[in-house]
C-alpha cells in the first residue's frame, strides 16, 4: 500500500534542509557587552573632565565613545532567547544560515533575523467531511492527526504556511482514503472502513506523511474520529445491517439445530431406545427443528394414539 501511495503522491524535492546555526552562549556575550558599556561610560566621563581641564573639544574621546557605543549595540543586538519547545530560524541578508535549537540565552550574528518556530507536538482534527466511499455510498468521516515539525528549514521556506498546509493535506488524504475503501465489505474480500480500522489508520498515516514531508513535518499518529453513513441513507443501511445480522443468527441457529437432531438420532440408534422407520424419523426431525429453530416458545401436544392415527 505504501508503494501505491508514494506513486500517487508526487511532492517536489526540498530545496533547503535544516542545519545547525553558528551561535554562542548568551551569558558571556551579555557580560562582555556590559563591560563595554561601562568602558563607554568611563570614556564619556573622562572626555568631559578632559574638556573642562583643557577647554578643548576631546575629539579622540568622542570617537572612542561612539565606537564603544556601536560595539555595545552590536553585542546586545546579537542576543536572543530560545524557549523549550521552540527554535529560531536565522537568516542573513535573506539567506538561510541555520537553526538555533539550544534553549536559553544565545548569541548569533547581530545582522541576522531570527524567526521563532514551535517544534511542540500538535493535533489537527478535521471537520466532518461528507464523501463517497468506494461503492459510491455517501458517508461522513473525520480524523485527527498528531504531528510535529521535524525540519524547520523546510517548514519555513518550502511552504507559505506549514500549519495550514498540514490541515489541507490531511483533509485531502482523508478524502482519498474514504474514496478508496468501502464503508462495509458485506462479507466480501478486502478491507473496509468499518471493520479494518487499524489497517485503514495505518494507511492514512502513511499517506499524510507522504503529503506533508515537503513541509518538514513528521506524522506521529492518525486516527479516524468519526465514521458513519450520511443521514439520507443511514436508515436504509441500518436495515441492511440488521437483515444481515438476522440472517447470520438464523444460519447459526439452523446449523446448531441440525447438529442436535443428528446427535439425537445417533444416540437413539446406539442405545436401541426405539426403532424408527423413515416416516417416523422425518416426523421427529420436523418436530425437533420446529422446537429448536422457532423464535417463540412451543406448546407440547400429547399424542394418546399412534403415529398413524
Amino acid at each position: 500500500m505504501s508503494a501505491t501511495i508514494e506513486a500517487t503522491v508526487h511532492m517536489p524535492a526540498p530545496a533547503v534542509r535544516e542545519k545547525h546555526a553558528r551561535e554562542l552562549s548568551g551569558l558571556p556575550m551579555f557580560f562582555l557587552g556590559l563591560a563595554v558599556f561601562v568602558a563607554m561610560v568611563w570614556t564619556i566621563i573622562s572626555g568631559i573632565n578632559s574638556a573642562d581641564a583643557t577647554r578643548e573639544a576631546p575629539v579622540g574621546w568622542m570617537i572612542a565613545s561612539v565606537l564603544l557605543l556601536l560595539a555595545v549595540a552590536l553585542i546586545w543586538k546579537g542576543l536572543f532567547t530560545v524557549a523549550p519547545g521552540e527554535v529560531r530560524v536565522l537568516q542573513f541578508l535573506g539567506r538561510y544560515v541555520g537553526t538555533a535549537r539550544t534553549d536559553g540565552l544565545r548569541w548569533a550574528n547581530p545582522l541576522t533575523t531570527r524567526e521563532k518556530i514551535s517544534v511542540r507536538i500538535r493535533n489537527h482534527e478535521t471537520a466532518t467531511l461528507k464523501v463517497n466511499d468506494a461503492d459510491g455510498n455517501p458517508i461522513e468521516i473525520a480524523a485527527v492527526v498528531v504531528w510535529q515539525v521535524e525540519d524547520t528549514a523546510r517548514a519555513r521556506f518550502e511552504v507559505d504556511d506549514f500549519v495550514r498546509f498540514v490541515g489541507i493535506q490531511t483533509e485531502t488524504a482523508v478524502r482519498h482514503i474514504a474514496n478508496s475503501y468501502p464503508y462495509d465489505n458485506h462479507e466480501e474480500t478486502g478491507l473496509s472502513l468499518r471493520e479494518n480500522a487499524d489497517e485503514i489508520t495505518e494507511t492514512l498515516a502513511i499517506e499524510i506523511s507522504a503529503r506533508v514531508q515537503s513541509a518538514g513535518v513528521k506524522v506521529i499518529e492518525s486516527r479516524l474520529t468519526h465514521l458513519a453513513y450520511a443521514p439520507e441513507i443511514a436508515h436504509a443501511m441500518l436495515q441492511r445491517q440488521q437483515a444481515g445480522a438476522v440472517v447470520a443468527a438464523r444460519t447459526r441457529i439452523v446449523e446448531g439445530a441440525v447438529g442436535m437432531v443428528e446427535l439425537a438420532l445417533e444416540r437413539l440408534a446406539d442405545h436401541e431406545v426405539v426403532e424408527l422407520d423413515e416416516e417416523r424419523k422425518a416426523a421427529m426431525v420436523s418436530n425437533l427443528l420446529v422446537v429448536l429453530c422457532g423464535d417463540r416458545s412451543t406448546q407440547p401436544v400429547v399424542n394418546t394414539g399412534s403415529l398413524y392415527t
